[in-house]
């Protein structure tokens, strides 16, 4: 973020907290995917999980006026969001399904992938009747996911190859005799990383399970590839899809979902008081448990415009919440002057994961929602107390 976008932003006329989507942005990012699409033949899918504002789907949805080929999803709610909204091609993959999920899935999804073979073998008499009932109409193609024991995640709980992890069949369980129903396999073991992550991927992959890929029709890379990133290795990219595609005959999909949506969004708050604690603390109406979850869970510091690290800058503030969580804490900051209470705010980088995964805590209300395109503004939503009522009982 830079001054000159504050300037175009002007978070004085959005209300506070309100999160700002800007199309310019999330059009470029998707404009770059669809360069892969165009030179490997690959399909990239929104993945849902990172990013669901509905209201810009028809700025990525090839089935609309957008590139991209459709969704993944992880539960039935998201799967039918994709369906009604985005179109195209919807991909789901959840570590366990219920009965009751296969039920609605089976009438949204176009592909399933299992987290085992033991699911794969519960649930393929439903997929088959199914696909028999159906007589050829939107046939479900399934898939197992599987860990290549590859880890190139540097913290623990976004990383699927993790010691431990519940995430995908080990070579050591994959049973090759249960294969007949299943064309594809589905891999995902990035997040926020580059190509050289997925280069050592594939890889480890091919050493596992390259020998299942030639009976495979498609393979799922899943997501965490940082294409949109500045210095991503698009080149490096490429040339992986097209050998695996070259040397297995598979459809390769990719299902990014932050690369969509990276630096596309920024929530605007403003500081209520200032409080002397081991350091000036600055309370915002804006809240890292509330608003921004990872912040605690990964966790990190989200970039602010118009600061520096904590010391770098004249004036240093531990940026807090408002909520009674005493680790309600967003991160320490600098700035050049000492921040007043009505001082706008403007955090980056909030268009993935923080929207779809923000909570009312506290009866914290939820942050507005605005898209902003070559200066105009669009208010997409407001939220209130009805919102807060209505996700209890």
């Amino acid at each position: 973020m830079t001054d000159s976008y504050l300037a175009r932003l002007r978070p004085e006329r959005f209300p506070s907290p309100c999160f700002v989507t800007d199309m310019e942005r999330i059009r470029a990012n998707v404009a770059l995917l669809d360069t892969v699409q165009q030179r490997t033949g690959a399909k990239i899918l929104l993945a849902l999980k990172a990013f669901a504002q509905w209201s810009v789907f028809p700025a990525l949805s090839r089935a609309q006026a957008g590139p991209l080929h459709g969704c993944c999803a992880s539960s039935p709610d998201e799967a039918r969001l994709a369906r009604e909204l985005f179109g195209g091609e919807v991909h789901v993959f959840a570590a366990g399904y219920s009965e009751e999920d296969l039920g609605e899935l089976l009438e949204l999804a176009d592909h399933l992938s299992f987290n085992s073979f033991a699911q794969w073998k519960r649930f393929r008499p439903l997929v088959q009747a199914r696909n028999e009932r159906e007589n050829g109409q939107r046939a479900i193609h399934c898939g197992i996911r599987v860990n290549p024991e590859h880890s190139e995640g540097a913290v623990a709980i976004y990383d699927p190859c993790s010691p431990g992890s519940r995430l995908g069949v080990r070579l050591a369980h994959f049973e090759p005799e249960e294969l007949g129903g299943i064309s594809g396999l589905h891999c995902h073991t990035l997040c926020q990383q580059g190509a050289d992550a997925l280069d050592r991927t594939l890889d480890a992959m091919e050493a596992s399970f390259g020998p299942y890929l030639h009976r495979m029709q498609w393979l799922n890379l899943g997501g965490g590839h940082h294409i949109t990133r500045p210095g991503y290795d698009l080149d490096l990219l490429c040339r992986r899809i097209e050998q695996v595609r070259d040397r297995y005959g598979v459809q390769v999909y990719l299902e990014p979902g932050e690369a969509v949506a990276l630096d596309a969004g920024v929530l605007v708050a403003t500081v209520l008081d200032v409080v002397e604690a081991d350091m000036p603390v600055a309370i915002l109406d804006t809240s890292a448990a509330c608003h921004m979850p990872d912040v605690l869970e990964m966790p990190y510091r989200p970039p602010l415009l118009n600061s520096g690290n904590a010391g770098e800058y004249a004036h240093t503030y531990r940026l807090a919440g408002p909520t009674c969580l005493a680790g309600d804490i967003i991160g320490d900051y600098s700035f050049v002057k000492q921040l007043a209470p009505g001082q706008r705010l403007v955090f980056g980088d909030m268009a993935i994961y923080s929207m779809v995964k923000n909570n009312t805590f506290n009866g914290i209300p939820l942050p507005a929602i605005y898209s902003a395109e070559n200066g105009e503004l669009r208010r997409i939503r407001a939220f209130g107390y009805d919102d807060f009522k209505n996700r209890l009982s």
